[in-house]
């Protein structure tokens, strides 16, 4: 037999919240989607991954080839959109690029869809 559901009176219904905080601004938006696209191939979020994890924190180009199996200017290329979306800096010393991974951009993209 169908159980009957008891109808709910304004005061008690609670449907949705209205969207009052916590939104981004588009400008927000746009910074954040750059993050995640920049972070949608698997191989710059490996190279992220390998920076993080080295000993000071820090990682030649030279370093990073081998790792992910590509040529230098493929990895330099990946590395490009990764400093471009603000996930990574880049030093020159000499003939070599050295990166570090920028934690707080990851934290913002993180964070950014939490409530």
């Amino acid at each position: 037999m169908p159980t009957t559901l008891p109808l709910l009176t304004a005061e008690s219904a609670v449907c949705c919240a209205p969207v009052t905080g916590g939104v981004l601004t588009p400008d927000e938006a746009e910074r954040i989607a750059r993050t995640f696209k920049a972070l949608g191939d698997p191989t710059r979020v490996r190279l992220l991954s390998l920076i993080a994890a080295s000993g000071d924190g820090e990682a030649c180009i030279c370093d990073l080839t081998e790792p992910v199996g590509l040529s230098q200017p493929t990895v330099s290329h990946h590395m490009k959109l990764l400093v471009d979306a603000g996930l990574a800096t880049r030093e020159q010393r000499g003939r070599w690029a050295y990166y570090r991974v920028v934690t707080e951009t990851l934290e913002r993209a993180a964070n950014a869809l939490h409530p």
